[in-house]
C-alpha cells in the first residue's frame, strides 16, 4: 500500500489505497517522497501553516477575535455569531457554541501542519539559514496554536510528531502545565533564531524574535495570574514582567506606540510600529469581515457597562470628574472613546447618528474598520476587508509589564508607571501621579487595559485569569438608554475553562471532559 498526500498551500490531507494495483506514482499529486524536495514546497509549507491563523477558529473567519469582545461586559451579539452569546449567557454546552469547536479543530489544524514541516523539512536540500529560520518559525507557530488551546480549554493532547491517526488519534488530554512548558520551551527556542526583522518587504508579517519574546511574555502572565497563580506566587509574576521587559529593550526592534491611535487600526497603517505581530489580510483573496460587522451588521455592539467606563478627560471616573454632565454623557471624555465607539449624536458616514443608526445597543464600534465620521462611499463587503488583526500589539507588551511589574513588588517602582503613562499619554489622557498602592495601582492597570484594547477581544481572558468573571459577568447588560438587553450567568465552578467539543469526546474516548459539562 502506499500513502498518497495531497498537498495544497493551505495544508495537507492524509489518504491512503488500500490495494497493490494502485501502487503507481500519480503525476497530479504529491507523495510523501515526492513533496519534501524543493525548497519552493518547503515554502508553500510554510504558508499553510500561517493560513490557519485566518480560520474562524482562531483569528478570522468572519469577524472571531471582534465576537471575542462580546463574551465580555463590553459587547453583545445579538444572533449569536460564532456560537459567542452563549459563552457570555453562561449556557455553553460540548454542542451549542460553534467556537468551541472550531477553535479545537482550527488550532490541531495548525500543529499538525506545523508538525509536519518540522519532521520533513531536513530531508529537503535548501540554505541551512533559511531552513534554520522556518523551523522557527513553524515552532512559534506551533506555540501559539498551542497557546489558543491551553488557555481555554485546559488540557490538552500534547503532540509533537507528524500527524499519525494509527498513534495519535487515542491521546488522553496532557496536564496543562506540560503544554505550557512546551509552549516556552518552542518560544525560547524560536526566539533565539528568529531575525528581529527582516529586510524584504515579501517577508512581512512572518514571526520575528520579538513576536516570540512578545507572545512568552502573555503566556507567562497567564500562568501568574489569580485563575493560575491564587497564592500569589511573586516569582511568577516576575518571570512575566521580565520577559515583557525583554521585548521593550530588544535591540533593532524599533517597537512604539503609533502616534494615532485611531488610525493605527487602518489598512495604511498596517504593519506599523506598533505591531508585533498581526494576522495579515488581503481582499480579495484573504479578507476578512472586519468592516461589514462594524458597520452594518452590529454583532459586536457595545453596552452601556462598556461606555461607562471610558473615564472624563481629566482622569476621573464619570461618578467623581466635575466635567461629567448626565445630560451630555458622551462630552469630554477619554478620546478612545470617540476613536472607538459610535455613539448616539456622534457622526458617522458623514450623518447625524440616532439611536436607530445601530439599533441593538444604540452603539457602534469603529475600530478596525475604514469607517468614521466622513462619508465613505466605499460599502466594503463579506471577505474584502484588508485590516490586519494584531495579536499583539506594542501597548499590550507596556501593559503586561506594568501589571507585571507591579504585582511582584510590594509596591510600585517607577517603571510601572513609566509603561502605564506611556500608553495613556499617547491616548491624550494626563499620567498617573506616583504614590499609588499596589492595590490602587492594580485597578489602573486592569481598567487601562480594558479601555485601551476595546473591541479587540482581549478582555474576555482578561477577566478570566484576573478571576473577576463571576464578578462582572453576572447580570443585566444595558442598551444605551440604560434598558435591559438580556441577563448573563456565569458559574464560577465550571465556566472558567471551555468544554471540550462533542465531536472530540466522541471521536476518543481516551478524553475527559471539563468539570460541569
Amino acid at each position: 500500500m502506499k500513502k498518497i498526500i495531497y498537498i495544497a498551500v493551505t495544508g495537507l490531507l492524509l489518504s491512503g489505497c488500500g490495494n497493490d494495483i494502485l501502487e503507481t506514482q500519480p503525476q497530479d499529486r504529491y507523495t510523501e517522497e515526492s513533496f519534501w524536495k524543493s525548497e519552493t514546497n518547503v515554502a508553500a509549507a510554510m504558508i499553510g501553516c500561517y493560513t490557519v491563523l485566518r480560520n474562524e477558529g482562531l483569528f478570522g473567519g468572519t469577524a472571531t477575535p471582534l465576537w471575542e469582545e462580546t463574551a465580555t461586559p463590553n459587547a453583545y451579539n445579538y444572533d449569536n455569531s460564532g456560537g459567542w452569546n452563549v459563552i457570555a449567557a453562561g449556557t455553553q454546552t460540548a454542542t451549542n457554541s460553534t467556537i468551541i469547536s472550531a477553535r479545537w479543530n482550527d488550532a490541531y489544524r495548525g500543529i499538525g501542519r506545523c508538525n509536519t514541516l518540522l519532521a520533513r523539512i531536513d530531508q529537503v536540500g535548501m540554505d541551512e539559514t533559511l531552513k534554520n529560520r522556518t523551523k522557527a518559525e513553524a515552532t512559534f507557530l506551533r506555540a501559539l496554536y498551542y497557546t489558543m488551546l491551553e488557555m481555554y480549554y485546559g488540557d490538552v493532547p500534547l503532540i509533537l510528531d507528524e500527524p499519525d491517526p494509527t498513534t495519535q488519534a487515542n491521546l488522553p488530554r496532557t496536564p496543562r502545565a506540560d503544554v505550557v512548558a512546551q509552549i516556552l520551551k518552542d518560544l525560547d527556542a524560536a526566539a533565539a533564531v528568529l531575525p528581529v526583522k527582516y529586510s524584504q518587504s515579501s517577508d512581512m508579517g512572518r514571526a520575528t524574535r520579538g513576536a516570540a519574546l512578545a507572545l512568552k511574555a502573555r503566556v507567562l502572565l497567564f500562568e501568574a495570574s489569580p485563575l493560575n497563580n491564587p497564592s500569589g506566587d511573586a516569582a511568577r509574576w516576575k518571570a512575566a514582567a521580565d520577559a515583557a521587559k525583554a521585548v521593550m529593550d530588544l535591540p533593532g526592534a524599533g517597537y512604539a506606540l503609533f502616534p494615532n491611535y485611531r488610525n493605527l487600526f487602518l489598512p495604511a497603517n498596517d504593519n506599523s510600529v506598533e505591531s508585533i505581530f498581526d494576522v495579515q489580510y488581503k481582499s480579495p483573496e484573504q479578507g476578512s469581515s472586519f468592516d461589514l460587522i462594524g458597520r452594518q451588521y452590529n454583532t459586536n455592539a457595545p453596552v452601556q457597562n462598556l461606555i461607562d467606563a471610558y473615564l472624563m478627560k481629566d482622569g476621573l471616573p464619570i461618578s467623581q470628574s466635575p466635567l461629567y454632565n448626565p445630560a451630555k454623557p458622551y462630552e469630554n471624555r477619554d478620546p478612545r472613546l470617540y476613536q472607538t465607539v459610535v455613539y448616539p449624536g456622534d457622526v458617522f458616514q458623514g450623518e447625524a447618528v440616532t439611536p436607530s443608526r445601530f439599533v441593538v445597543t444604540g452603539y457602534g464600534i469603529k475600530k478596525y474598520t475604514i469607517y468614521d465620521k466622513e462619508a465613505n462611499p466605499v460599502n466594503l463587503q463579506g471577505g474584502r476587508s484588508e485590516i490586519n488583526y494584531m495579536v499583539i500589539r506594542y501597548a499590550d507588551v507596556l501593559l503586561m509589564y506594568a501589571e507585571a511589574q507591579n504585582e511582584a513588588g510590594a509596591a510600585p517602582d517607577a517603571s510601572v508607571y513609566d509603561a502605564i503613562n506611556k500608553v495613556r499619554v499617547r491616548a491624550g489622557m494626563p499620567t498617573i501621579a506616583a504614590g499609588k498602592t499596589k492595590e490602587q495601582l492594580r485597578d489602573l492597570i486592569r481598567l487601562e487595559r480594558r479601555i485601551e484594547f476595546a473591541g479587540e477581544g482581549f478582555y474576555y481572558n482578561d477577566i478570566r485569569r484576573w478571576k473577576l468573571a463571576e464578578q462582572v459577568l453576572k447580570g443585566p447588560i444595558t442598551n444605551y438608554d440604560n434598558k435591559p438587553i438580556m441577563t448573563r450567568t456565569f458559574n464560577a465552578q465550571r465556566d472558567y475553562w471551555w468544554p471540550l467539543p462533542q465531536t472530540q469526546l466522541d471521536l476518543n474516548p481516551a478524553l475527559s471532559q471539563n468539570t460541569g459539562y
